[in-house]
Parts: C-alpha cells; sequence; structure tokens
C-alpha cells in the first residue's frame, strides 16, 4: 500500500525523497523493498522505553513553560539560560528542540538567511574597551530616497553598545565627535582602542582619520570591496533592523528615529542575552556581573544533574565565562591582541 502511494506521487511528479519523507520512510529502505517485491516489512522500534525518558508529567510541565506568554516568543537556546537564572532546568536544548519539533511548535521566525561572515584580519579583545567596531546604516524617512543615518559603536568583548547618533547624513566630522564623546562617556582611554570600521567615506574621510591619529587610536579597516570584513557591526544591524519591533513604515521625523533607536539600544544592552557570551547581556558582561551569574547558573546543572544522573551522558554545560573574543579570525594565524593601555 505505502509503495504503491509513493509510486503513484512520483508518476504524477513528485520528488521520490521527499514523497518518501512524507510517509516517515527513508528512499533507501523504499528502494530495499522495490528490490525484494516480495520480502516483509522488517522495520521495528524500539523494544521498551528507555529508562531515562521524560514522563508524560515532565513533557507536559515542559511545553505548557515554553509556551507560556513569557517564553514563547524565544528559542530554546534563550529559554534555557533563562529559566536557569530563576532556578529551574527542566530539560536540555536539544531536548526541547526535538519536542517542539515533534509538536509542530518549531517555527522559523527570521526574515533572513544566516549572514556569510569571513575576514582576513584579526584582532584580539579580552576585556571591555580595547576593540570597538562601527558602523552607519540607513534610517528610512516619509521622503522615497532621503534617509536618515544610524552611527552605532559597539564593543566588540563585550558586545555593548557604547556610542550611538542618528544624523541626517554620512559625515566624517559627526563620526569623529561621536567617538570623542563615547570615548568620554565609557571613561575608556583612546590610546588603548582598536577601532576597526569599513573603507566607506566617512570611516576614511580626512576628520576622522586625523581625529584617530591625534588621540592615538590604532585604526583597523576591512579589505576593499568586501562588506563582511566587518562582522560584529553587520550582525548588529541586522539584529537591529530585523527584531520584531523594527517599524515596518518609515520613521516619522529624526525625533522618531532617535527615540527608537534609544529604546533598542536599552533593550539591546540590559535585555537581550547574547548568544556569543554565554547568553548573558552585554551590560552585565561590560560590567564583570557575567561571572557571578554563570557560576549560578552551573551550580543550577550540578543539582540536576545530581537529581537525575542518568540523564547526563557527560559533564554538565559549560558556563565559563568567554575570556578572548577574536575580531576576523584568519584560519591558521597566530592573532595578535589588542593594545590595552
Amino acid at each position: 500500500m505505502i509503495r504503491a502511494l509513493i509510486e503513484t506521487a512520483v508518476e504524477a511528479g513528485a520528488r521520490r525523497g521527499p514523497a518518501c519523507r512524507l510517509v516517515g520512510l527513508s528512499a533507501r529502505t523504499v528502494e530495499r523493498w522495490r528490490a525484494a517485491p516480495e520480502g516483509e516489512d522488517a522495520r521495528h522500534g524500539p523494544h521498551h522505553r528507555p529508562a531515562n525518558a521524560l514522563t508524560p508529567v515532565e513533557r507536559r510541565t515542559i511545553l505548557t513553560t515554553v509556551t507560556s506568554a513569557v517564553y514563547r516568543d524565544l528559542s530554546p537556546h534563550q529559554i534555557v539560560p533563562l529559566l536557569a537564572d530563576t532556578g529551574r532546568y527542566l530539560a536540555s536544548e536539544s531536548t526541547l528542540y526535538r519536542m517542539l519539533r515533534a509538536e509542530a511548535l518549531l517555527q522559523h521566525r527570521g526574515r533572513a538567511n544566516a549572514p556569510e561572515r569571513r575576514g582576513p584580519r584579526t584582532h584580539t579583545a579580552t576585556g571591555p574597551n580595547q576593540l570597538w567596531s562601527w558602523d552607519i546604516t540607513y534610517l528610512k524617512t516619509p521622503v522615497r530616497g532621503v534617509f536618515d543615518y544610524l552611527y552605532l559603536l559597539l564593543d566588540v568583548w563585550s558586545r555593548k553598545i557604547v556610542g550611538w547618533a542618528v544624523h541626517p547624513a554620512e559625515s566624517a566630522e559627526e563620526a569623529a565627535a561621536l567617538f570623542r564623546a563615547t570615548c568620554l562617556a565609557q571613561h575608556a582611554d583612546p590610546r588603548g582602542i582598536v577601532l576597526h570600521a569599513d573603507n566607506g567615506g566617512p570611516m576614511k574621510g580626512a576628520t576622522m582619520v586625523a581625529t584617530l591619529e591625534r588621540l592615538g587610536v590604532l585604526a583597523s579597516y576591512s579589505r576593499p570591496s568586501v562588506s563582511n570584513d566587518n562582522a560584529y557591526s553587520e550582525s548588529l544591524f541586522r539584529t537591529l533592523k530585523y527584531c520584531p519591533a523594527y517599524p515596518t513604515h518609515p520613521f516619522a521625523d529624526r525625533l522618531a528615529a532617535r527615540a527608537w533607536v534609544e529604546g533598542f539600544v536599552h533593550w539591546y544592552n540590559t535585555q537581550h542575552l547574547h548568544s556569543a557570551i554565554r547568553f548573558v547581556t552585554p551590560e552585565d558582561r561590560h560590567a564583570g556581573r557575567d561571572t557571578a551569574l554563570l557560576l549560578a547558573r552551573r551550580a543550577v546543572y550540578r543539582r540536576a544533574r545530581a537529581r537525575t544522573p542518568e540523564r547526563w551522558s557527560g559533564p554538565v554545560r559549560n558556563w565559563a565565562p568567554m575570556n578572548a573574543v577574536q575580531l576576523n579570525p584568519d584560519r591558521g594565524a597566530v592573532a595578535a591582541p589588542a593594545r590595552v593601555a
């Protein structure tokens, strides 16, 4: 019966592989059946239920939790750390993904494919205010073809947005003023900072270059005509423009744009759990609070493992703080550490 249905679908124009998967079979299994049509179905499932399988009550608790108003818009990658912060451990991320997939609750919510990341130059940061990345992106206005421009300065080590501004044009003068103001606000010595940017006009404008040289900043630039060498800033702009709160219509005016960016920066720095820094907020990492948070999570996991050791085949999840962070690491090359004042 199953073979007949698959063959009917193939004759109607369907591909054999997807047709087999639709009925829960692999294409190789169907090929074996075709080679020995008189053979019986030799498939068999497990003979017993695994001893460490989740109980029905545990499965209901997990599904109720992940579909609640607090967690329903988050991925398991974010749910697990948040639960650990409240002292709860329900299951591993892989288990949550399997359950959501089985319940048809696992949906891709992004609006674009993952960005390609590659770069030729390498800098390493071991603490805040050593390596900054910056770039400019446009913001739509009510007038077609006219844009405001968002300048963002990112601390690569902590992923914190340390400075931002919205202006009506791309300008080396405005960029230089923003960099000086950010150094003052962060109490950062510019002589200890590597500042990475792409090859845009404002980045290499005479005013910006003169400012960096006067302050003793080590300037770093992407390769010409390569947009993804400035990966951290590009990733930040993607997060900004594809977050659910990003307006679907142009900003009414520059004040509205600045107000929205201010709210985004506050959320990104103080609430967003960043996957690259062990799912802590950039503000917590920048201020050094991430160590205590990650130690508390590790304690939660160790207690969970002690309660049900049969469910753990290895050590607990690695909640150790991220130490060094690299910008555009070269394969096989030794990274040069960022200068520290």
